[in-house]
């Protein structure tokens, strides 16, 4: 957890980079992201060249042995004049590490290669260096702190809400990953990752849950394999590969892929899909896979996602996903094609409906999220609704923390459905027959559903009424010439 110590030196950096006429948050994450990277190889050579000293086995060498290429280490120039520093690392470091593009290397230097070096002067770069060092030398103590630190960064993006690219919230996150309750066998998707925040919450739920009895075998796994993510941006490509990495997953299957498109065949290969798929967006009909257009055809992003979603998970994989209200009360073919299918086909096990200021401040759009088993066979009995009121934060803008939050009721009451079975539908929480919702044509809004309880207010009769605004006026009329006459009129 970062203290309130850190995040002020973070935003001293931030303020730094802005004042140095960088403005696009976006653009400051990618070259403070650039330059982290940069520090994690020299701290990588420097672990080398100490194992190599206790050891006396020769390791592998990141940078050139010659002056020059020791010259592109982080700790050699980091206290250079701000002029050289400039020269070394735009001339030097970044043409490097664009170029590291070998099967040795990690996720994130795959995505090099189209990387530009945009900061403004070497004043501005000493700055990001100094304070990014101050972080790292005193106040990061270890690789859950980078994690952290960059998750917080990542965090600034969301509340600039620049190129539409938003961000779940953590809090959101990881209560999903929690309603699904990955294990270290799992293998772990999300087709529309952008920064990768649904795989980071896997990897922490993971480590939190089963680091003490994971095996070689699932260590291994858990680094590369069991995550996967896809997006069609090359900038929150590299910033997921990044994300991952300070997470201590180094070959994650981060990948570019048009995951809705012809160019995407993966079909039954993952456990667990996890994801917010972008809402509102329509693509060019040309490019959608065929098998997408059998279960709802569309060119809606958020119904082609969900298709998608049970193509891509084995059968008994489970999903849980935030879809905008629309998909589960939308009129058209492809709206009610989608839902029979979920209920019909597979197991849909529950939507929970969330408030509108979740997405506060960039979008107030209302969402729910879906879970669902794929079985290709059915299995819908009843469906678990749950109407999310609170999640911890104030619904306007601010998004100030607040007492109030359903999220831990939310997963205490998902992972005891038996205890549901009682509740009336006037409750936060009840399940309801696949029957009902089949006779609704597949709505699964829970307004549908619920049941509002009204009170009965009891008002006084109206001659009443009458007789104390009467009585009110005497009492005013009076008033207004007691004034008068101390008035002297």
């Amino acid at each position: 957890m970062l203290t309130g110590e850190v995040r002020n030196k973070i935003y001293k950096i931030w303020t730094d980079i802005w004042a140095g006429g960088i403005s696009n948050p976006l653009t400051v994450i990618e070259q403070l992201t650039y330059l982290m990277f940069i520090r994690s190889l020299d701290e990588k050579e420097l672990e080398n060249e100490s194992f190599e000293a206790l050891s006396g086995e020769a390791m592998p060498k990141i940078f050139p042995q010659d002056e020059q290429g020791q010259n592109m280490r982080w700790s050699k120039f980091k206290t250079k004049d701000s002029r050289v520093i400039y020269e070394i690392v735009g001339t030097k470091v970044f043409p490097f590490i664009k170029e590291m593009n070998g099967a040795n290397t990690t996720a994130f230097s795959r995505y090099m290669q189209d990387a530009m070096f945009l900061v403004p002067t070497p004043q501005v770069l000493q700055k990001m260096i100094t304070g990014l060092d101050e972080l790292y030398e005193h106040d990061i103590k270890d690789l859950d702190m980078q994690g952290d630190l960059y998750e917080y960064m990542l965090g600034k993006l969301a509340s600039a809400g620049q190129n539409g690219q938003f961000r779940t919230p953590k809090h959101i996150r990881d209560m999903m990953v929690r309603l699904l309750a990955p294990t270290p066998n799992d293998k772990i998707c999300d087709p529309a990752c952008g920064t990768a925040g649904f795989l980071v919450s896997s990897s922490e739920y993971i480590r939190e849950n089963f680091e003490a009895e994971m095996t070689s075998e699932q260590w291994e796994h858990f680094a590369g394999e069991m995550f996967s993510g896809f997006d069609t941006d090359r900038t929150m490509l590299r910033l997921s590969a990044m994300n991952m990495m300070l997470h201590s997953i180094n070959q994650p299957h981060i990948d570019y892929v048009d995951s809705v498109s012809k160019q995407n065949s993966i079909a039954s290969a993952y456990d667990i899909v996890l994801a917010n798929p972008p809402f509102t967006g329509t693509v060019d009909a040309e490019s959608i896979n065929d098998n997408l257009k059998t279960v709802c055809d569309t060119k809606k992003t958020e119904l082609l996602f969900v298709a998608l979603f049970l193509r891509i998970l084995r059968k008994g994989g489970r999903c849980a996903c935030i879809v905008p209200d629309g998909v589960l009360f939308g009129s058209t073919k492809a709206h009610k094609s989608l839902r029979k299918e979920l209920v019909e086909n597979h197991q849909l096990q529950a939507v929970i409906s969330m408030p509108s200021g979740v997405f506060k401040p960039y979008a107030g759009v209302s969402t729910a999220v879906l879970i669902f088993t794929k079985t290709g066979a059915g299995g819908t009995d009843k469906v678990w609704f749950y109407d999310m009121k609170a999640d911890g934060f104030s619904l306007d803008d601010k998004r100030s923390p607040v007492e109030a939050n359903d999220i831990p009721d939310i997963l205490a009451r998902f992972h005891n459905l038996e205890g549901e079975v009682d509740r009336k539908p006037t409750e936060a929480s009840f399940l309801v027959d696949k029957a009902a919702i089949e006779a609704n044509e597949y709505d699964l809004s829970i307004n549908k559903y619920k049941e509002v309880v009204y009170e009965k207010v009891e008002y006084d009769k109206p001659e009443l009424i009458i007789s104390r605004l009467d009585g009110l006026n005497l009492d005013i009329s009076a008033k207004m010439e007691e004034l008068r006459g101390l008035l002297g009129e």
